[in-house]
């Protein structure tokens, strides 16, 4: 079918509250489980006392987490290619675009399990931390970068699974994914006395049978639809677009983690416990963010699904009921830390030293949700829609806008004002997106 043609049946949806939290919920619990398994990570190598494992574990799940974030577009874009051809009726091109990314994710996969003791001596490098966190570092990075084809091909099915609006599908895979590498992580890591090296195994295994899943549903799904023809599978044009589309996730992706590193790498400076502590306090972020995703998620389907069918309406119900839910939950996500943390802290860790850091700073890591919920929406809107040149200018002037903030206010007001930097760095990327979408709405429907 010709990509410009919209078939009537395609345009005739409505967003509702009911749609919106047929994806975010599912999608929700699903995303929860990965910051829960940073949480048991974190646990469990937190049961050994030493405050350098920890630091070791957070710096190499950084380390992986700036590579892999990096290849997230084979996630985002898929979804966003997939809901647009969703929209458009267009069953033929929803599986061109699934093959494309799988074809991405080998080759990227291949390369990076290839380049892991290099990348390993890189992180290190960065992190210029303490010998034993060096060490600890090391041994998880060459580990766990084995599982990078599995992870990459993931990213790919779990991509076309929400562009197709299935969050049910996307919270199952989800959950074999990370419900095996939580209980391999214990088994591993704890039972075993293995510690980092069982964390990062634990890892490897859950995303290699996570794979084997995704790809027995989506191949056979599509058995019971006509063949896809090669000539469409390898079109040029299609593959630039998706090479243009990914260059730009890319790079918003790597400015994303850039952030991170940098707040991590500031931490590292202000001492190991300090470090410690602030990981066990981003792991509360990450949950809060997660806690947003499946909001995102939900827009990234819906504003995509619409822009696809060059429907105005429904575009706006997406944005307008995903803002409004996710503001909902960033408020009782905020108010949960404020009142638990200090009790989930006890529980992440042993040390007293990093508890007692970590109890002062936990303000800050609690309303971090409500500071990053705009940014998550609107992420997800531009993803769906594919607008991603504004995403990643939109993002590099936040970066800089961070990165003069960490410079202005870390050296006057410690981790204080680390903590400070990242809340502008959230603001800046939501307050610069929304700007940017009401010049797009005037001319993406006309």
């Amino acid at each position: 079918m010709d990509k410009g043609a919209i078939p009537t049946e395609a345009r005739a949806f409505s967003v509702t509250n009911r749609s919106v939290l047929a994806i975010a919920v599912p999608m929700t619990l699903a995303y929860l489980t990965t910051p829960l398994l940073g949480l048991v990570d974190t646990a469990v190598v937190g049961q050994f006392g030493d405050a350098a494992l920890l630091g070791g574990l957070a710096a190499g799940a950084l380390a992986f987490d700036v590579v892999f974030t990096t290849f997230n577009f084979l996630r985002s874009g898929t979804t966003g290619l997939v809901a647009q051809a969703f929209g458009r009726g267009d069953a033929l091109e929803e599986q061109a675009v699934f093959w494309r990314a799988v074809l991405i994710a080998v080759v990227a996969g291949v390369v990076l399990a290839a380049l892991s003791p290099l990348i390993a001596v890189g992180g290190q490098w960065f992190m210029d931390a303490g010998p034993r966190v060096s060490d600890a570092m090391g041994v998880y990075i060459r580990i766990r970068l084995l599982a990078a084809p599995f992870s990459l091909i993931n990213y790919a099915i779990l991509g076309y699974v929400l562009g197709r609006g299935e969050g049910g599908l996307g919270l199952i895979l989800q959950l074999v994914l990370n419900g095996t590498n939580i209980a391999l992580c214990f088994l591993l890591g704890l039972e075993l006395g293995w510690g980092v090296s069982g964390v990062a195994w634990a890892t490897v295994t859950g995303e290699f049978l996570a794979m084997l899943l995704g790809l027995a549903i989506v191949v056979r799904r599509f058995r019971s639809t006509p063949p896809l023809p090669r000539q469409r599978l390898l079109d040029m044009g299609a593959f630039l677009r998706m090479l243009s589309l990914n260059r730009d996730i890319m790079i918003r992706s790597f400015s994303l983690l850039a952030a991170f590193a940098l707040f991590t790498r500031q931490g590292a400076q202000f001492g190991t416990v300090t470090l410690a502590a602030n990981a066990v306090l981003m792991n509360f972020f990450l949950v809060a963010g997660y806690f947003l995703d499946g909001f995102a998620t939900a827009a990234e389907q819906l504003a995509g699904r619409a822009v696809g069918a060059r429907s105005e309406q429904p575009f706006r119900q997406a944005v307008r009921l995903t803002l409004f839910w996710g503001l909902g939950l960033a408020g009782a996500a905020t108010l949960v830390l404020l009142m638990a943390g200090t009790n989930l802290i006890a529980v992440v860790t042993t040390s007293q030293q990093v508890r007692a850091v970590a109890d002062t700073y936990l303000p800050w890591a609690a309303f971090t949700a409500l500071s990053g919920v705009l940014a998550f929406q609107m992420d997800g809107v531009f993803i769906g829609a594919t607008w991603s040149r504004d995403m990643r200018n939109m993002m590099l002037l936040s970066f800089l806008a961070f990165a003069a903030a960490l410079i202005t206010l870390a050296p006057a007001f410690g981790n204080h004002g680390l903590w400070a930097a990242l809340h502008v760095f959230l603001l800046v990327r939501g307050l610069s997106l929304l700007t940017i979408l009401r010049l797009r709405m005037q001319t993406a429907f006309s």
